[in-house]
């Protein structure tokens, strides 16, 4: 805990001079924030690609047979399934209570550029050639399956062999824990050097017609989940959501300014460990699995934006249809992990299937720059309860073999 009270109240005079810096501060400040935030990103971005590969090969390692494998990752998928289901109906009845419209006579059309033949060839490409074009490439779905595929392979060797690599998995995953701790203490400056930049650039960009309407319905169904959604879900499964919040708020505050799940994956599963006393069996399993597909605020914001271009061009859907959309955008989340701008480019991918001008996309990405900091700050809150949730489950699972002993 003393972790997170000195980084918590670092992080709150950071935000308070970044927040001074960009609103008085020389330009020459602005430039040395933009360098900064930059660098640690790559930082973060460097350490994250073993971490994810690490954290589940010494964790499949660890564990005594496929049957955990399976009971974990039938927990993690359920809720993940379940909470971005939720976020992509709390999404549509926003929607229709705001129903945001607007015409786009008078702009210059944006160029169709997401093609399904391009989008199928980038995906089929997440799948990697060799091990060594993964790791170069950062495919983060490729080194998941890499990963996988050791782990799996290593459960079912000799009981000597298996120890053996679990050791070298497990001191090369402590490793790199190590040197993600040093980068972790430049986080004061890291968010100082965040907030400047986000004041400096996107403070004076928001606009109050339409666009402003989209802007509130897709912020608002992001607040509702990570506010109202996944809170009451903790508080069902016996958690204070307001402890769990706070364990992991180093790491949502991150995942807010960096726009990466996959770069506040080091903080957070500190955060876990650390903060809430996760287990690390636990914990180096769902979160990495958590970061490529638990996207709750992708869901919200492909069904939001698919519905209001359709309907800024005069396309309506019916009942029926509106709950298709809300599995497809569900689907659709879920399977983005890894892809750059995923969510902008699924959602002009569904436009274009269904024959709809890309005008208002051109519009909407100047906004996709903020409303992409608030999705990922709700990804990484959501992978947090996720992996809480999935801890009580085992622990209730461990309680009850116990009992059974005992008795």
């Amino acid at each position: 805990m003393l972790f997170l009270k000195s980084t918590r109240n670092q992080m709150i005079i950071a935000m308070i001079l970044g927040i001074l810096t960009g609103l008085y501060g020389p330009k020459i400040l602005h430039s040395t924030s933009d360098v900064i935030s930059e660098i640690y990103i790559k930082f973060l971005a460097l350490v994250s690609t073993p971490l994810i590969f690490l954290s589940i090969t010494s964790t499949l390692s660890r564990i005594e047979g496929f049957s955990e494998v399976r009971f974990l990752g039938k927990r993690v998928m359920f809720y993940t399934i379940v909470t971005t289901l939720i976020a992509a109906i709390s999404a549509l009845a926003i929607f229709l209570v705001i129903s945001p419209s607007t015409s786009p006579e008078g702009v210059e059309p944006l160029k169709n550029t997401v093609e399904f033949g391009t989008y199928k060839q980038f995906l089929m490409g997440l799948i990697p050639d060799n091990i060594i074009d993964a790791f170069l490439k950062n495919n983060v779905i490729g080194i998941m399956l890499i990963a996988f595929l050791i782990g799996f392979s290593t459960l079912s060797l000799e009981a000597e062999k298996k120890q053996t690599l679990s050791s070298l998995f497990n001191n090369l995953f402590d490793m790199v824990i190590k040197a993600t701790s040093f980068i972790l203490k430049l986080i004061p400056v890291a968010i100082w050097a965040f907030v400047t930049l986000f004041i400096t650039k996107y403070a004076d960009k928001f606009d109050l017609g339409s666009l402003g309407l989209y802007f509130m319905a897709i912020i608002g169904a992001n607040l509702f989940q990570g506010l109202v959604v996944l809170p009451l879900y903790l508080l069902y499964k016996g958690y204070s959501p307001l402890k769990v919040a706070r364990g992991y708020m180093p790491a949502i505050t991150i995942a807010f300014f960096s726009k990466s799940s996959n770069a506040a994956l080091p903080l957070t599963l500190r955060c876990a460990q650390e903060n809430l006393g996760i287990s690390k069996r636990v914990s180096n399993f769902s979160l990495p699995l958590c970061v490529t597909c638990n996207m709750n605020g992708c869901a919200a914001f492909i069904l939001i934006t698919v519905l209001f271009v359709s309907q800024s061009h005069g396309v309506t859907f019916t009942a029926p249809e509106l709950v298709g959309w809300v599995f497809l955008a569900s689907l659709a989340a879920i399977g983005n992990a890894g892809i750059p701008m995923g969510c902008y480019f699924l959602a002009s991918a569904f436009l274009g299937a269904l024959d709809i001008p890309l005008v208002l996309m051109g519009l909407i990405l100047p906004l996709y720059a903020i409303i992409d900091m608030v999705e990922t700050a709700l990804n990484v809150w959501s992978d947090g309860v996720v992996t809480a949730i999935v801890e009580k489950d085992v622990n209730a699972v461990i309680a009850n073999e116990k009992s059974k002993v005992i008795s």
